[in-house]
Formats: structure tokens, C-alpha cells, sequence
């Protein structure tokens, strides 16, 4: 398991190997949180276990994240990048991302496939074959221009290459000759995607993410077929379903589609797992070899969940212990999903959140809109809207238009739209609040995180009367800038089509253009190694602030990503936003009814 562990001059992330029979812990591998996020471990035999990494590094000038693949012995506790130095010297240039395993082997558990950029006189992502004990390897598929990634079928073959030029995408086949057969041609955002997300154990069975009737739906495509018919397997009227399927090599077919098994005997099993954990979202998250003992992650919209240990021989149920120990779900508010009408109309869906022991009347909100843009809130269990919460605000999120998951149309309203249309929608969630009686009209604050941190900050330039503070964390201040920095990267051109390239539309659309007319209370906070949105970003909101504002506040983190991946930094956002709230958007003395 991940674990963190903080010192008084370290924060720790630690790979644990726990012996559930003599409960003893063995620390395999100890990083500075500061320095490496250890994101995901991956077993790849009884004795190696494969981690993923990433951390802060500058190419040529410019700043980026890196991802590194280790194999850890669980034995002895050796660990060594699985790029060796006899693959790397077979290399042009060292690869920024070397985490995407294609395919791990069961049948061959001593190789994985990976795939790898960077090879000589190999253009685009090969697919390479690695051995985990002697660092051999080979090159199973060669790379070619523009290709970006793979896809392996069930019997570890290369078989789907992903192309990109610019914003055009296209998907080939890989024949047993070495050549390509060109499957579907989209431009990127379009309704003609579709995107291949894995192999049944038929060869010529792939399953692939399309729109049907507007929404994102999963179908199977008979590769043999020279039509390449696609059959509808599942679908939502309302919504998209998640792009994800699994696959269980023990049974040898595809158990699951869109999050939701599919295979009668998981079907059961599952049934039987929610009857013993009722009221809660039980998901099993690892199993043994022989399938016989799991782990499941329990969790509620009021339960950030805890781990079990699952026997089917035995049909029981261990508890092992609690994803946050400190967050008691006697203390955690569940959402409760809303809709409202923008002013054009367009329904806009939304989950809203009220403080346990409330007042009577109208209370101090929070309007929350969240990051990404293309992402979504739903009624899952998160510590920001619950810690709002407990202060005592009610938290209004919204998906406005843009967000993922309500299909074709409305992905598509989002296009260019920053700062016009869905900015309109998060200001119109807030008239919302107020006309519902839920929000006293002269106490709201906007809150937000990288878009929602832009969108916050707009909200006060768009409103400056409706709101009397606002948060930003890694917020983006600049659109301008944020898409220049992006022509450094190979997704240039899908960064214009998704915000936009007329520049002076762009800074007309950025807080920082407006900031004279900013004069309400801001909390600015940012990570000095965030790599998503640069540091700068918030840097230069501040320093135009400063001039004329002096309700304007800068925290700064020290090695800080834009995720707050280390407790001290989440101890530091949270306790500043305390703070603030406390200083201008006070909560009244909470009253039991």
C-alpha cells in the first residue's frame, strides 16, 4: 500500500508491503513527497511490484512532469528504473513519460510490454518488450510518425496504433506484416470519435467509445469485417458512459463495461458483496492470483471509505483500516443533486450541500465550480465541499456547460467558451441559490481550483457585487498566456481548438486584464512546481493586485504540484482558506433547531 508519513523536516510517501497473516510491515521504498508522487502500484509477479512515478523537470528551458516506471523486488527491497542503462543507451533522448504499460503477461511474468518514445531511427511510440530480472529487451513493434500510443490484444500482440497530427487523429490496425490498415479518421472534439479502448479474448473483437443518439456509448467492432460494423453494448439516453472496460485473463473475457459488470457470475457476486456492505459504493480493487481473496474500498457520499479484506472460501470480511482515519462520516453531509435553467435556457446540473445543525433563513455560501474544465462534480465523497461544509457555508457545484459526461451537444458548448457561456452558467447557479432562499445574498464567496480557480476570479470581475471574496488555488489568471505556454508541447494545436487562439479575445477573457477593477477580498494560492498551470499565472495577479487591493492575500508553496499531493500542503491551503472565510464571510453561531 501508499502511505504518507510526516516528519518534522520530511513528507514522506512509503510503498508498504503489509503480511496480513504476522501483520508486519515492510517499508520498500521512502520518497520525499516534495520531491516524487508515487501514484499507483501495479503487481507484476508474486515477487516484483511495478511503480509509478512523476516529478518537476525543465527540458530545454521549459517546465514539465516526468513519469518514471520502478520495479521494486518485494523480497529484498531492490528497486531500479525499469528503463536500464542498456535500454537507455539505445536511445536518442531519454523519454518524458515512461509509465504507459501496455500489457502485463501472466502466462510470461517476467516481461511487460511497454510503450516508449525515443528510439533510435524509431519515429513515434514503439512498443517494447522488458524482462524484469535480466533488463533484456526487444523491440516487438517499431514506432512511425505521428503515432502516439498502442493498444495490445488479449494474446499480447500490437495491434491498434493511435495517430495525431495536429488536431486530426487516426486509428490503424497493425497486420501481421507490418503494415497498417487505417481504421477511422476524426478531427479532435468531433462526433465522428471513436476510440478504441481494449480486445475481448476473440482477436477480432475490439471494443471501442462512440457516440450514440448524442451520448458517449461503448460498442464492439469485428475487425474482420471489411464495414467494420460496430454493436451497440451499452448505453445511457441521459448521460455518457465512462470509457472503460475490463478484462479478467482468468476467465478469459470481458467482465465489465462502463464501470458495471457484465459477466453473470460478477454480476452475483457483486449482489452479494452490496448486500453484506449495504449503503455504500463497494468497489473491489485488487484479488489474489486464484481470484479467492480481494480487497474492497467501501465508501458512501459521507465515507471517504475504508479497505477489507475478503475471503470467498471462508465469505468473510476483515476490516483493515481507513482511507482518512480523521474524516468520521457522523461528521460528513451527503450532496443533494439540483438542476436550475441558464439564462439561455439550457438545464444545468448541479449537487448542493448544507451544513448538519443549520440556522433558519438564508445561509453564507460557497459557489464551487470545479477544475478541468472538461470534468465533472457528481455525489461522490470529496474533503474540499466537506470541509466547507463543516465551517458552516453551504457549497453550490455546478457542471456547466463543457463538463464531461452530458454528451456531444454539451461538451461542445464549452469549445472557446471560458469567461462567456459557462461562466454565465456558474453565475446563474448563484441567482439559484439566492432565489431558492438558501443563500444569503450578501454573503457568498466563489471558490475554486485551476479552471474553478479562474472561474471564481471571473465571477468577481463579471459580478464584482455579488460576491464578497474570492478563492483561487492554481488558478489560471492569463488565458492568453496559459495557451501560448502551450506551444512547446505536441498538443498545441488541440489546446487552441479547446480554449481558443484569438489572442485578443483571450486577454479580454482573463482576470488579469481586469484586475483594477478586482477590489473585493482575494485569497491567491499556488504551487511553485505546479505543471499544469505555471506559477506565474497567479504571480502576476498579485503583483497587479497589490497596486490597489489591499484585501489581497499570496501563499506560495514551496515545491507545491497542482494537486496538493502533500499533507502539509493541503494543511496549508485549508488552514488559509479558514482563515480568510473566517476574516470575510463569517458564519453565524450554528443553532440546533
Amino acid at each position: 500500500m501508499l502511505q504518507t508519513y510526516n516528519t518534522d523536516d520530511e513528507q514522506l510517501t512509503l510503498v508498504t508491503l503489509v503480511d496480513l497473516v504476522t501483520e508486519k510491515n515492510t517499508f520498500l521504498v521512502k520518497a520525499n513527497s516534495q520531491d516524487m508522487q508515487i501514484y499507483a502500484l501495479v503487481w507484476a509477479n508474486n515477487t516484483q511490484l511495478l511503480m509509478k512515478a512523476t516529478y518537476a523537470s525543465t527540458r530545454s528551458g521549459v517546465p514539465v512532469s516526468e513519469s518514471r516506471l520502478m520495479v521494486i523486488d518485494v523480497m529484498t527491497g531492490e528497486h531500479r528504473n525499469v528503463i536500464s542503462n542498456r535500454l537507455q543507451r539505445k536511445m536518442q533522448y531519454i523519454p518524458q513519460f515512461q509509465t504507459t504499460i501496455l500489457a502485463l503477461m501472466p502466462e510470461d511474468d517476467e516481461h511487460i510490454l511497454l510503450a516508449l518514445d525515443g528510439l533510435h531511427n524509431e519515429p513515434g511510440v514503439s512498443v517494447v518488450k522488458i524482462n524484469l530480472t535480466t533488463e533484456r529487451f526487444s523491440i516487438v513493434a517499431s514506432g512511425r510518425k505521428n503515432l502516439i500510443n498502442w493498444l495490445t490484444d488479449r494474446q499480447h500482440q500490437p495491434r491498434i496504433a493511435l495517430f495525431r497530427d495536429g488536431t486530426e487523429y487516426w486509428i490503424s490496425e497493425r497486420l501481421p506484416n507490418n503494415k497498417f490498415r487505417e481504421l477511422w479518421r476524426f478531427e479532435a472534439f468531433s462526433e465522428q470519435q471513436i476510440w478504441p479502448l481494449g480486445f475481448g479474448q476473440d482477436p477480432s473483437m475490439l471494443y471501442v467509445s462512440a457516440y450514440h443518439e448524442g451520448r458517449l456509448a461503448i460498442f464492439t467492432v469485428d475487425l474482420t469485417a471489411v464495414d467494420l460494423p460496430m454493436t451497440l453494448v451499452k448505453a445511457n439516453a441521459h448521460y455518457d458512459t465512462p470509457e472503460t472496460i475490463t478484462y479478467s485473463w482468468q476467465d478469459k473475457e470481458v467482465i465489465a463495461v462502463g464501470n458495471s459488470y457484465t459477466s453473470a457470475k460478477h454480476i452475483a457476486f457483486q449482489q452479494s458483496l452490496d448486500k453484506a456492505l449495504p449503503d455504500t459504493h463497494n468497489r473491489i480493487i485488487s484479488q489474489s492470483y486464484d481470484l479467492n481473496r480481494y480487497i474492497v474500498l467501501s465508501s458512501s457520499e459521507t465515507d471517504a471509505g475504508s479497505y477489507l479484506l475478503g475471503d470467498k472460501t471462508t465469505k468473510s470480511l476483515e476490516y483493515l483500516l481507513p482511507k482518512f482515519a480523521q474524516l468520521v462520516p457522523e461528521k460528513m453531509v451527503a450532496k443533494s443533486k439540483i438542476t436550475y435553467k441558464a439564462r439561455d435556457g439550457l438545464t444545468i446540473e448541479g449537487f448542493l450541500s448544507l451544513p448538519k445543525n443549520r440556522p433558519d433563513g438564508p445561509l453564507p455560501s460557497l459557489v464551487f465550480p470545479h477544475g478541468g474544465p472538461i470534468a465533472f462534480d457528481d455525489e461522490d465523497f470529496d474533503y474540499w465541499t466537506q470541509f466547507f461544509v463543516n465551517r458552516g457555508y453551504a457549497v453550490l457545484q455546478m457542471n456547466f456547460r463543457g463538463s464531461a459526461g452530458y454528451g456531444f451537444d454539451f461538451m461542445q458548448l464549452g469549445l472557446g467558451g471560458w469567461g462567456l457561456q459557462m461562466q454565465d452558467d456558474v453565475e446563474d447557479g448563484t441567482q439559484w441559490l439566492i432565489d431558492q432562499g438558501i443563500a444569503d445574498a450578501k454573503r457568498i464567496c466563489i471558490v475554486g481550483a485551476s479552471y474553478g480557480g479562474y472561474a471564481a476570479l471571473m465571477g468577481i470581475v463579471r459580478s464584482p457585487a455579488r460576491y464578497q471574496c474570492a478563492i483561487s488555488f492554481a488558478g489560471v489568471t492569463d488565458v492568453e498566456a496559459l495557451v501560448k505556454s502551450s506551444r512547446y508541447f505536441s498538443n498545441f494545436e488541440i489546446v487552441k481548438k479547446q480554449i481558443g487562439d484569438n489572442y485578443r479575445l483571450l486577454r479580454q477573457r482573463s482576470p488579469l486584464t481586469h484586475a483594477q477593477a478586482i477590489s473585493i477580498p482575494v485569497l491567491l494560492m499556488h504551487g511553485d512546481q505546479d505543471r499544469s498551470v505555471p506559477v506565474q499565472q497567479s504571480r502576476s495577479l498579485f503583483k497587479a493586485l497589490q497596486r490597489h487591493n489591499p484585501h489581497v492575500q499570496y501563499i506560495e508553496l514551496e515545491k507545491g504540484d497542482h494537486h496538493l499531493s502533500t499533507q502539509q500542503d493541503r494543511l496549508t491551503v485549508f488552514t488559509a482558506m479558514e482563515h480568510f472565510l473566517k476574516q470575510h464571510l463569517p458564519t453565524e453561531p450554528i443553532t440546533v433547531r
